[in-house]
């Protein structure tokens, strides 16, 4: 995702807050069963460099989980928390399955 409109419409949707970040999740309802994922780090969490890297670290986690995990049709945005640079690689996979879990309606 790159357009803001996008961004804020997802906004509008289902959170699930962690501690190294918030998990945004809005259905699109277009009839497209593609998975959208977008990332955003704000200059709070720190410099370029450190923004940077807590979104290689998205974009590494978001490849490995919602394939399986994430919800069709959805966008899917994760907001970077100041401690989420810190977290172990680990912690913050394990973080974002609670998370997509939360936010994937129920059947």
């Amino acid at each position: 995702m790159t357009l803001r409109r996008d961004f804020l419409a997802a906004n509008g949707g289902r959170r699930a807050p962690m501690p190294g970040f918030v998990l945004l999740m809005r259905p699109r309802n277009d009839g497209s069963p593609a998975m959208r994922v977008g990332y955003t780090v704000t200059k709070k969490i720190g410099n370029a460099v450190v923004r940077n890297r807590m979104k290689r670290r998205f974009r590494a986690l978001a490849a490995e989980l919602l394939p399986t995990s994430g919800v069709r049709g959805a966008d899917h945005v994760l907001i970077g928390r100041a401690g989420g640079v810190e977290r172990e690689f680990a912690l913050l996979r394990a973080e974002l399955a609670k998370a997509l879990r939360k936010v994937t309606p129920s059947c």
